[in-house]
């Protein structure tokens, strides 16, 4: 496949956007990366998840929407950091299924995310970046955000539970899972040169 449209999905402190850079810069793939340093709700939303819980993922849903729409016009092989399928499937589903977010403000988000999903193309494939939470969290620490600092181990355990699911179930567009928890990008080049070749044979 000459220009592919890939998605990176995976929880937060998988290393998506560490791979989002080493395999766009190998491939020579148009990286798109989630945003994160300039996003105004996610240090208020760790702090009061009821309260902003709702914010930050209409935030999320119109970034990723405009990114996602952009991807789809360029005429180069692109990679995006987070899908915008994470958004609903895991993220505001996770909020809603823990009672962080209220019915009203969930089915006005799905409702808002099924009519702007119509109009985008589908990946060609998403790679899931497989992490247990024991690996997050030494993943998190390391980087040292501030926000992130006292994350919740229950809500990185909830969300890996809510991959899984949807990574099961999914059967709109492929998906290639790749465990990462003895996996450092940094260290060991022939495992990601072993992934790289794999992703490039799924897409042939």
């Amino acid at each position: 496949m000459i220009n592919p449209f890939i998605g990176l999905a995976g929880n937060i402190g998988s290393g998506k956007t560490t791979f989002t850079k080493f395999i766009s810069q190998s491939q020579k793939w148009t990286p798109f990366y989630e945003p994160v340093s300039d996003n105004p709700y996610l240090k208020d939303f760790y702090n009061d998840m009821p309260r902003w819980g709702f914010n930050l993922q209409i935030y999320f849903l119109h970034k990723r929407f405009e990114m996602h729409k952009k991807m789809s016009e360029i005429k180069v092989g692109v990679v995006q950091d987070r899908t915008i399928y994470e958004d609903k499937e895991i993220f505001a589903k996770n909020l809603f299924d823990m009672k962080k977010i209220s019915k009203r403000d969930w089915e006005n988000y799905s409702g808002l995310f099924s009519a702007m999903s119509s109009f985008l193309k589908k990946p060609d494939l998403v790679i899931y970046l497989k992490a247990s939470t024991d690996t997050l969290l030494k993943r998190i620490k390391s980087r040292n955000r501030d926000f992130e600092r006292d994350i919740d181990p229950e809500y990185l355990r909830t969300l890996n539970t809510a991959y899984n699911k949807w990574i099961d179930k999914e059967k709109e567009y492929p998906v290639l899972v790749i465990d990462t928890d003895n996996f450092n990008i940094y260290k060991d080049q022939q495992s990601f040169k072993e992934i790289e070749n794999k992703i490039l044979k799924t897409l042939l």
